[in-house]
């Protein structure tokens, strides 16, 4: 049973809410408006809840009346079937929300092990998240990215922005696996070779207030691929972050888009650095690696030869490697979240 006194409370809250925002609150119109966003969906779960415990409640009550006690002992059952799915659905709206969900992200991509296989399959995952940002009709835009002879990926930045970003892609922080015989390999041979994928959340200026003094801006020739692409111009931005050490470089044609583009993923770093020593000061405790985005555990195992791919934290495995390399992810992120959701939803009840 949810407590229905802490139901009154969001409820309260979400009607101040609503008649401030009526008002035309000045000032936190904006922070209000977030805010009373967030808890709409919680307060259409409450309504419909209650609605149920209100019918229970006058259905029960018939059946003192013989005249509407059959009609009553039809009703009940299926009221009462009602009621698990529409608890379950409340707690779950309960949840605490990471207030950096409905951010864009920022992706990075980087080979690990496995020399220029690693640097092809890094190439491999970046079109992978841009077919599924496609599919899901994000904008996903390139920030930087250095390539191998070969067409394989040095490393590689991309912002993505559009509706709740960040809620599904934070789950793919972390080593990814790669098991097939490299098209470099003529003894047919599978190797096993992998890339790292950081998602950070972008951040805003006022997240982050990086003083002047505690950055070392460089201009730069940017390198390209020879001949007309060769960049003439000191384009390319390097940002040095001296407090830190953090390092973030852009070298696209514009100089201004340059440092525009550097500053946001310095950032996006900064604030990611303040969000894991939060988070491990909250919950270090929690032994779930689901959604922590620890770059250092392998999350993921995608096997060529048998179309497997298996997310380790969840012991999934879905036999369709085409699919999913092709940006079909939603299956194995509803079940990453789902299994993120279940672990909050125990350590609230425990």
């Amino acid at each position: 049973m949810v407590p229905l006194d802490k139901l009154d409370q969001i409820t309260q809250r979400f009607e101040f809410l609503e008649a401030r925002l009526a008002e035309g609150a000045s000032g936190d119109f904006a922070q209000l408006g977030r805010e009373y966003a967030e808890l709409r969906p919680v307060v259409e779960r409450i309504a419909d809840y209650r609605g149920l415990l209100d019918d229970i409640a006058e259905a029960e009550a018939m059946l003192d009346d013989p005249e509407m006690r059959t009609l009553a002992e039809e009703e009940l059952p299926a009221l009462r079937d009602r009621l698990p799915e529409l608890e379950q659905a409340l707690r779950l709206a309960l949840l605490p929300r990471d207030a950096a969900d409905a951010r864009p992200a920022i992706v990075e991509i980087r080979p690990g092990t496995g020399g220029e296989e690693a640097a092809l399959f890094a190439g491999d995952l970046l079109r992978m998240y841009q077919r599924y940002a496609e599919a899901r009709g994000w904008s996903f835009s390139i920030l930087e990215e250095n390539q191998t002879e070969l067409g394989g990926i040095k490393e590689v930045m991309a912002r993505i922005q559009g509706e709740g970003v960040f809620a599904r892609l934070k789950y793919e922080s972390g080593v990814h696996r790669v098991q097939r015989v490299p098209e470099t390999e003529s003894g047919g041979r599978i190797h096993t070779s992998a890339a790292t994928v950081a998602v950070l959340p972008e951040a805003e200026d006022v997240d982050i207030d990086i003083a002047q003094n505690d950055i070392r801006i460089d201009t730069m020739r940017a390198s390209g691929a020879g001949g007309q692409h060769v960049n003439t111009t000191d384009s390319a931005v390097r940002i040095t972050h001296l407090p830190t050490g953090i390092v973030v470089t852009s070298s696209e044609k514009s100089q201004h888009q340059n440092r525009a583009a550097a500053m946001s993923v310095l950032r996006a770093r900064l604030f990611d650095l303040e969000r894991r020593k939060a988070a491990e000061e909250r919950a270090a405790a929690r032994k779930s690696q689901v959604g922590s985005g620890d770059r250092s555990e392998r999350i993921r195992t995608y096997n060529f030869p048998q179309g497997r791919m298996t997310d380790h934290r969840i012991n999934l495995t879905l036999y369709k490697l085409d699919q999913v390399m092709a940006g079909d992810l939603d299956e194995v992120i509803d079940a990453l979240i789902a299994d993120d959701q279940a672990a909050q939803l125990a350590e609230m009840e425990s």
